[in-house]
């Protein structure tokens, strides 16, 4: 736990699109999976949702002399952390999908597949963990690039989390929401999931943001602070910025 406030118990979220953990294009293209391995350390965050992570791929490791053995979930884990990944998307090369990692610990994880047709692989990542005595969820979710996907997405989440949380227990949905607009907010908002809401904070795309599409919505929990750290290390990285958000336990 990060902090406290009002004598409650403050926890911390991230999320952030680490895109493959490669940046640029072609023969130009950089390694940057040992920078967002500094980076997710400095969060400093409770539980850290990832997109765009690779369990593999045979093509970048020939290309790049530093390529890590270990999986990207596995190698961005901070000491002291426990990571959980499942697939989402399988290419000609490797694999790729969501992780979480926490620093509390994890009772179960599980996968859904809400692929919406054929041309975009998508898939949510459940994990439950002991925080604090209690039981919170969380869901990382990488919704699709077609406003319709995306609504459909967003329903199966309603209905997943129906199925599988209890109505008494916290749950936190967070991830690249790939929504330009509002409708995904006001859908979520109607299944009782909200964000702190004091102003929009871009994201995307990296060096000169314009849009938020990056978020931590919640259920069960009062959010109290928004944050998305800026400057050139951090646009070199990927193309979204990180967002870490705050949510004060609930008596």
């Amino acid at each position: 736990m990060t902090d406290t406030h009002d004598d409650l118990p403050i926890l911390r979220v991230a999320t952030y699109n680490i895109h493959k953990g490669v940046q640029g294009l072609g023969p130009v293209r950089r390694l940057e999976i040992h920078n967002l391995g500094l980076a997710v350390e400095q969060m400093d965050a409770d539980i850290i949702c990832l997109q765009e992570v690779r369990k593999d791929n045979r093509k970048e490791e020939s290309f790049f002399n530093n390529w890590p053995e270990q999986n990207q979930a596995d190698f961005l884990t901070p000491l002291g952390y426990t990571a959980a990944y499942r697939t989402n998307a399988t290419t000609r090369w490797g694999e790729h999908g969501n992780a979480l990692l926490t620093r509390w610990p994890i009772l179960e994880s599980n996968h859904r597949d809400i692929s919406d047709h054929r041309f975009e692989q998508r898939g949510l990542l459940h994990v439950a963990m002991e925080i604090a005595g209690r039981r919170i969820h969380t869901i990382v979710v990488h919704l699709g690039l077609v406003h319709g996907s995306r609504l459909r997405q967003t329903a199966l989440i309603h209905e997943f989390i129906k199925a599988h949380v209890p109505d008494d227990e916290p749950v936190i949905v967070a991830g690249d929401f790939n929504d330009w607009g509002f409708q995904v907010k006001r859908m979520l908002a109607g299944f009782g999931l909200f964000e702190y809401d004091e102003q929009p904070l871009m994201t995307y795309p990296s060096r000169l943001p314009v849009v938020q599409l990056d978020h931590v919505y919640a259920r069960g929990l009062t959010p109290c602070g928004l944050f998305v750290p800026r400057g050139r290390i951090w646009w070199r990285m990927s193309d979204h910025l990180p967002l870490i958000a705050e949510f004060r336990l609930r008596d």
